[in-house]
């Protein structure tokens, strides 16, 4: 018996649900279980501040990804002023963007973490100062996108702040070294003290910044595509306007 069009699966819907997109997610959500286990479960508690430390396992990792994300707006500014190409452009925006929401998680976080260990919610030391200005830059940054007189303009004007304003991320991350100040010093990554974190803390920590990394990759990748998307479309309604050839 002959099978009709209706009888057989849609290769183009089944091609949508195994897409590198939706394994990509999969992945993401299936690491964020095992992360959640191993913070809540897995992780031993720390003698002197107890359970409130498992904040620092997000804490860390989503300050990871935040300078992560501010790198690639520094490294696609670059890219962008150099080949002036849109396709930079759209990245370094949409970095930024997402950079921003992971910086403002980062004072959340830390604020969540201050309160019952220093006995208040802020307090203008070095790193978190320095926290509240990388935060305020790229906010800037985003103010620059949306105001300014014309694409091109606001692109240039916010590659240039993408670039300097990322000299403060390396300000942020040693703050409490140079200064020696009451945040705690770098626990791991570059001039960590050996031996400042316990072995498992450490493995936990490491395994979040992972599961952080990998949500963050799928998240620039789906604003990208989002914000070339809308480029398209303002191309093809500006050659709807002027008739030429989109």
């Amino acid at each position: 018996m002959a099978t009709t069009q209706g009888d057989r699966p849609s290769g183009s819907r089944l091609g949508r649900l195994v897409s590198p997109w939706t394994l990509a997610l999969a992945a993401a959500a299936a690491l964020m279980v095992v992360d959640l286990y191993l913070i809540f479960m897995w992780a031993p508690t720390e003698q002197v501040m107890g359970h409130v430390q498992r904040i620092m396992y997000f804490h860390v990792a989503i300050a990871w990804v935040a300078f992560l994300s501010f790198f690639i707006v520094f490294a696609a500014s670059i890219a962008y002023l150099w080949k002036r190409d849109s396709r930079w452009d759209d990245l370094a925006y949409s970095a930024a963007e997402i950079g921003v929401v992971f910086a403002t998680l980062i004072l959340i976080t830390g604020i969540i973490w201050m309160r019952p260990v220093w006995g208040v919610w802020w307090t203008w030391e070095p790193k978190l100062t320095t926290s509240v200005i990388l935060w305020v830059i790229y906010v800037v940054y985003l103010m620059l996108r949306g105001y300014a007189p014309n694409r091109s303009r606001g692109a240039t004007f916010a590659a240039v702040l993408g670039i300097v304003g990322f000299i403060d991320v390396p300000i942020v991350y040693f703050a409490a070294d140079w200064w020696r100040a009451a945040h705690p010093s770098v626990v791991v990554g570059p001039l960590s003290a050996p031996g400042s974190l316990d072995s498992d803390m450490r493995t936990v920590l490491m395994f979040s910044a992972l599961t952080f990394t990998v949500l963050y990759a799928v998240l620039l990748r789906e604003r990208f595509s989002m914000r070339r998307s809308e480029d398209d479309l303002r191309r093809s309604g500006y050659a709807v306007r002027t008739g030429a050839k989109a």
